[in-house]
């Protein structure tokens, strides 16, 4: 089904060979690395001098949803932000519930409006399109590239290549700045063959994943789609397999475009903006994932991530083995709490039963989706159970499309439920399942609380992704888990007239505000109560003194868990306040210790001769041998605060939260072994973050309450040091034990992300740069 190549290879054409074949027939294996229809891309939007090893890039368009935009143009208002350079589409499609929170949701879109007549920006109202569906329909253009701020920024289905990133890299786009970044590596993804009927593109996303993953095979890298298998998929079952290599932890995507790909900008009325994105001579690849779509069965992910991925029939096979382990993954991760996950309670009668099915967002709510998931369930019943199905489009205008052509009268008629665009199923803010459930998902993550439930208050329920045509096949027997290709139905022809897609523009025409090129300067924000500023922060002091705030040693930690996602989004808006839910589902005291550390910190800014904070400074850098405050010196140069260790930290979601709800409560650096994404590691930086990289075995002997020293940190970041020594140091333990030397490094500082940290996060380099 897939292989994966780590070798490099070339593809001149339909061949597929070994660098060795290619070198042999005379290919420059240098010159061929530039031939990619990534590096291409890359080329032309990059900004940096000739021969520079950093790309400068600049993007041709950026996109926000209504998590994210609001401390976007904050952070970009104080750092002299006086229009928007280029287009931004501000979406409301995750904060879009009203009741969660009072007001304040709705508050935060009217300062988006606000904000994109005073800018020049694109706003799109609430429940009218989830970000990147918006997106495709509207904005790209082949060949382009666009950032989000949101990790599932991918549109290279559609030839352009998208990137997910933190708030801070959309703010140096605003700002006329660059996104800075080591080339990546490109990965060929050769497609051959084509899907069986019931096989759909989360099928051929989750096998991928579940290939991939685990060994870092294409951590940040960019996915090159060809091969003569990408003309026997749809554009949108392309979109539908791209949007989830965001889950590979891959750097970005991209296809091969061809005449379906005109047609669908055609229909959308932008085919100025196709362009043939075909190889033009042989291209190098660092390695090669060889897919058999013909071999690709329906799939499933099981709690607690995409990679988790299995044959649904293998479930069905073997469910008590299978579920067994989900189950001791929970009591794992939760504790007692993760006993209530009974999984195997769910296989009764014959089969495994799950209690809900959700189809949405911008992997599942597409027109060709809800359509054939119609098609399975037309004359059929999800039954009067507990098992539920909720469907939502992408988009007001694909909503419109099923109501034209039946598919939303079949789905009724079954028993679904319609709902409005929105990514709340996505992200814990909408269709959360009862305690001990099991809910099946064609949305794009499945991580631990993803669903909505809240373990510390003991509850807990679980999500696992499958396709719109699967989860269609298990609604039609009442939540029996049932592959789409072991259910009599009949494929239809989407291409057909009373089936196939018609685009109403007029849906975003009327509704749409559109001011890109228009700012209206005398516009004023609107800004609600829940609506706060960045609290000041420090420049880098010379030395360092960390408290270890929370260890964690799980093989991975997403995001999801260093700043929860659901209902907490509403205070997205109000950085203090948001701050207080920090590691709430993993540390719970982790907010506390934190907030204690930073108090010393505001002491020591008040009055850096405190006495006891001298004592408590000179006692502990005495334990490692350090004689950094003689007599009379104060505490001007030595900065207090907390850090967090985690091994591999920052998988998931694009949220600048996970990294700047820390840096609020006073955190200066994290500690890991690596760093599961880049865009982690870059919301770190922009905070004024340390992202150290330490030796994987400090898990075994690091404890939360000690203190970490780093002297001489902000000279070592000035000079680029390539390796940092610092001291854990524990003043209670016995003497052999007071004090640990270890070895830091910060890898890969440009000279700009160097100086961010210097000043203490990016507001203040910018701010800096303007004199203030």
């Amino acid at each position: 089904m897939i292989e994966l190549v780590n070798n490099p290879v070339v593809i001149d054409g339909a061949a597929l060979q070994s660098a060795e074949e290619a070198r042999a027939k005379g290919v420059d294996l240098a010159a061929a690395r530039s031939g990619t229809l990534a590096a291409r891309i890359l080329d032309a939007h990059n900004t940096a001098p000739q021969g520079e090893d950093v790309l400068r890039i600049r993007f041709d368009a950026l996109a926000s949803h209504d998590i994210t935009y609001v401390g976007i143009i904050q952070t970009a208002r104080a750092s002299g932000l006086k229009e928007f350079p280029l287009p931004y589409a501000l979406t409301n499609c995750h904060n879009s519930l009203c009741a969660v929170g009072g007001t304040i949701n709705e508050d935060d879109h009217l300062f988006g409006l606000a904000a994109a007549r005073k800018y020049g920006g694109i706003f799109v109202p609430p429940n009218l399109a989830v970000i990147h569906q918006y997106v495709r329909e509207m904005m790209t253009k082949c060949g382009g590239m666009i950032l989000g701020s949101d990790s599932h920024t991918r549109y290279g289905a559609l030839g352009v290549m998208g990137v997910g990133e933190g708030g801070p890299e959309l703010v140096k786009q605003l700002l006329g700045k660059t996104y800075d970044l080591p080339r990546p590596q490109v990965v060929a993804v050769w497609l051959e063959g084509a899907p069986r009927p019931g096989v759909g593109p989360q099928d051929v996303a989750l096998a991928l994943i579940g290939a991939v993953f685990k060994s870092g095979f294409v951590k940040n890298k960019v996915l090159e789609f060809m091969g003569p298998g990408v003309a026997n998929l749809s554009v949108e079952y392309r979109c539908g397999v791209d949007v989830m290599t965001t889950e590979t932890t891959c750097l970005s995507s991209i296809w091969t475009t061809d005449e379906k790909v005109r047609a669908y900008l055609r229909l959308h009325g932008r085919e100025a903006d196709y362009a043939p994105l075909q190889l033009e001579g042989p291209a190098c690849y660092e390695a090669c994932i060889r897919v058999d779509l013909s071999r690709v069965v329906p799939m499933i992910a099981l709690p607690f991530h995409p990679s988790n991925a299995w044959p649904v029939a293998e479930v069905v096979k073997r469910p008590k083995e299978i579920l067994a382990a989900t189950e001791a993954e929970a009591v794992r991760q939760f504790g007692a709490v993760g006993k209530a996950l009974n999984l195997c309670a769910k296989i009764h009668d014959n089969g495994v039963w799950v209690d809900q099915g959700v189809i949405a967002g911008c992997a599942g709510g597409s027109f060709e989706n809800i359509t054939l998931a119609a098609a399975v369930l037309n004359g059929k019943s999800t039954g009067n159970a507990a098992f539920s199905l909720s469907v939502y489009p992408a988009s007001e205008p694909q909503g419109l499309a099923l109501v034209n052509n039946g598919s939303y009268a079949k789905l009724m008629a079954a028993g679904a439920v319609l709902k409005n665009a929105f990514c709340g199923p996505c992200f814990g803010a909408g269709d959360t399942p009862a305690h001990g459930a099991l809910s099946i998902r064609h949305a794009t993550r499945n991580f631990p609380n993803r669903e909505g439930s809240k373990p510390a208050s003991g509850q807990l329920s679980a999500v696992a992704l499958m396709d719109a045509r699967s989860i269609a096949a298990t609604a039609a027997n009442g939540g029996r888990l049932t592959p789409a290709t072991e259910l009599d139905w009949s494929t239809p022809e989407l291409a057909q007239a009373d089936l196939h897609y018609r685009f109403e523009p007029l849906i975003y025409h009327r509704r749409v505000y559109n001011g890109f090129g228009r700012p209206e300067p005398e516009t004023p924000l609107v800004f609600g109560p829940n609506i706060a500023d960045w609290p000041s922060m420090s420049p880098l002091p010379e030395h360092l003194l960390l408290q270890v705030a929370c260890v964690i040693t799980d093989p991975v930690t997403t995001t999801d868990e260093l700043i929860p996602s659901g209902e907490t989004s509403s205070l997205r808006s109000n950085p203090p306040r948001l701050a207080e839910y920090t590691l709430s589902r993993k540390d719970p005291g982790y907010v506390a210790r934190a907030k204690a550390v930073q108090q010393m910190e505001k002491r020591r800014l008040a009055h850096p001769e405190d006495p006891d904070l001298l004592a408590t400074a000179r006692a502990l850098f005495a334990l490692c041998g350090q004689d950094l405050l003689p007599s009379g010196a104060n505490l001007s140069n030595v900065g207090l605060g907390s850090t967090i260790f985690a091994l591999k930290p920052g998988d998931g979601s694009a949220r600048e939260q996970a990294a700047s709800c820390q840096k609020v409560l006073g955190g200066w650096a994290n500690l890991a072994a690596e760093y599961a994404t880049k865009r982690y590691r870059s919301n770190l930086i922009n905070w004024g973050m340390l992202p150290f990289i330490a030796d994987a075995d400090l898990a075994q002997t690091l404890q939360v309450g000690d203190w970490l020293a780093v002297p001489h940190i902000r000279s070592a970041v000035q000079n680029a040091s390539p390796t940092i020594l610092a001291y854990v140091l524990r003043p209670d333990a016995a003497d052999g034990a007071k004090c640990q030397q270890i070895a830091l490094t910060l890898r890969e500082l440009t000279a700009d992300e160097r100086q961010i940290i210097l000043d203490g996060c990016l507001i203040n380099f910018y701010n800096a740069a303007r004199g203030k």
